[in-house]
């Protein structure tokens, strides 16, 4: 399959569409302007289109030197388990080794954890636990 590869965020169009198959606004927290405007002030994006169709995305929230954060990486449900997934998180560790950043977080979806592991992600250790709050 061949497919396009462009390091900036796509339409707003071409997101919202994918970004509906994954089911991730499902409590309507968000309005698709605020996510959109949300990946705009990315670090760093990869969209990969098939036919002109967006297939593929993931970003990284990052100061560029040591905080970095790889978030909304999404494979449209007919393109999953074709390498998709693994072309964006290898495309967004190989930005962050060209910039010589060396710590790169990112929290997972329920039960891709392992997804995560074949690249290399560990699991924070249990007496360092991440933490975080809703407001």
């Amino acid at each position: 399959m061949e497919t396009e590869i462009k390091e900036v965020a796509p339409s707003m169009i071409d997101y919202i569409h994918l970004h509906k198959t994954t089911g991730w606004n499902g409590k309507g927290l968000f309005t698709y302007n605020q996510l959109y405007t949300a990946i705009c002030n990315s670090w760093y994006c990869i969209s990969i289109y098939h036919e002109s169709s967006l297939i593929g995305y993931g970003r990284i929230v990052s100061d560029g030197i040591y905080q970095t954060f790889i978030c909304d990486v999404m494979v449209h449900p007919t393109y999953q388990r074709l390498g998709i997934g693994s072309q964006i998180i290898e495309l967004l560790l190989k930005k962050c080794e060209a910039e010589n950043i060396k710590w790169v977080q990112l929290f997972s979806a329920k039960g891709k954890q392992n997804f995560y592991k074949i690249h290399g992600f560990s699991e924070r250790d249990s007496d360092a636990p991440g933490m975080s709050i809703f407001l």
